[in-house]
């Protein structure tokens, strides 16, 4: 009735003008009834499907990428004062030669391989920077993936890998290759190498040995392939040697360098054109060849650098890498990769960033 509530069995009185002023109850209203729905059976397997696309660009895409702004000159100071502004030309430079090398070194350390890799670095004209570009492309690769890399002498003769790398190691190659069914462990095998600065060993010539044969060459390799992920091999100037030949049988890239003259750039063009003429492994070395232009600081005519130019275009190699003239590298002493210019050192981390990717599309 209305003026009472009912609240646990008694009576409540309520005040009539409150009472007249009640809300009429809302009409119910009726749903129909929800279907069934019934149980989806449970998942057993996930579907072939779902993972076709990649989706490593996930990470990419969820970092969050923030606009430049100058740190330096004028409008660096205009910056401190809360007033932000884009960089400069130079600065700008700056950033992007930076952004280059961070993604050159990406290359190179995310790299992986079901085996290992090994670089041959070869020209049949000698004093063109066949080892100092083993030497400098072994520790940029050691460098930025934290060790594993050995680099070899496989010249017929004596060549002068120990001379340009640090140290003062007591055995080399051809002890190694005396000794190589002996070596067992990864613990032995370092006592024939040179460490580096770099993370990268060095195993050359320390005295007096007898030439290297297919042979040899091969047997080392295997053995350095057991405890190494990377092996770079620094070559002599014969290409129709037993060595040489032990060395291409055991390539997965081929690297070579020349100089901006004729004569380094034609001996390039005659080793290419041999190990064509071979097919095959041989064929496809060459085809896949990374050509690093090297500048010594003696005078080039620039009718010679463009004759230069056309005789690498028509080489048909797979890319050029062009590195600038450095004092450290010019002063035929040990190499150290720390003591290269910053300029030298991006170029060849490019180069070797595209060394990188070549074994990649050749991995066997």
């Amino acid at each position: 009735m209305l003026g009472q509530l009912a609240e646990k069995d008694e009576l409540i009185q309520v005040p009539p003008e409150l009472a007249t002023h009640a809300e009429p109850a809302a009409p119910v209203v009726e749903l129909p009834p929800i279907p069934a729905v019934p149980p989806s059976a449970p998942h057993t397997e996930i579907p072939e499907t779902i993972f076709l696309d990649p989706v490593a660009d996930l990470s990419i895409a969820s970092t969050v990428q923030k606009p430049a702004t100058a740190t330096q000159g004028v409008r660096g100071l205009l910056g401190k004062l809360g007033i932000k502004v884009e960089p400069g030309a130079r600065e700008r430079a700056a950033l992007d030669a930076a952004e280059s090398l961070r993604r050159d070194e990406e290359v190179i350390r995310q790299a992986t391989w079901t085996g290992p890799q090994a670089i041959l670095v070869g020209n049949k004209k000698g004093g063109t920077g066949k080892t100092p570009v083993s030497l400098i492309v072994g520790g940029v690769l050691a460098a930025v993936r934290g060790g594993s890399v050995a680099v070899m002498e496989v010249s017929d003769d004596p060549g002068a890998l120990t001379f340009r790398a640090e140290g003062n190691p007591s055995l080399g190659i051809g002890e190694l290759v005396r000794d190589v069914q002996k070596i067992t462990n990864a613990g032995q095998l370092a006592g024939y190498t040179a460490p580096q600065t770099s993370f990268a060993s060095v195993i050359g010539t320390v005295g007096r040995r007898a030439r290297l044969s297919r042979d040899d060459v091969v047997a080392a390799a295997g053995v350095i392939d057991e405890f190494y992920s990377i092996r770079v091999m620094d070559s002599g100037n014969q290409p129709s040697s037993s060595a040489f030949e032990g060395a291409v049988e055991t390539a997965d890239a081929l690297v070579i360098p020349v100089l901006n003259a004729g004569d380094a750039v034609l001996e390039a063009v005659a080793m290419i054109e041999e190990l064509r003429a071979q097919g095959g492994h041989a064929a496809q070395l060459a085809d896949n060849a990374i050509v690093i232009r090297l500048t010594d600081g003696r005078p080039e005519h620039p009718q010679v650098i463009e004759r230069v130019n056309r005789i690498i275009d028509g080489m048909l190699v797979r890319a050029v890498y062009h590195v600038p003239y450095d004092e450290h590298i010019a002063e035929r002493g040990q190499i150290t990769l720390d003591r290269l210019a910053p300029a030298t050192r991006a170029a060849f981390t490019a180069a070797t960033a595209g060394v990188v990717q070549a074994l990649k599309s050749t991995a066997r």
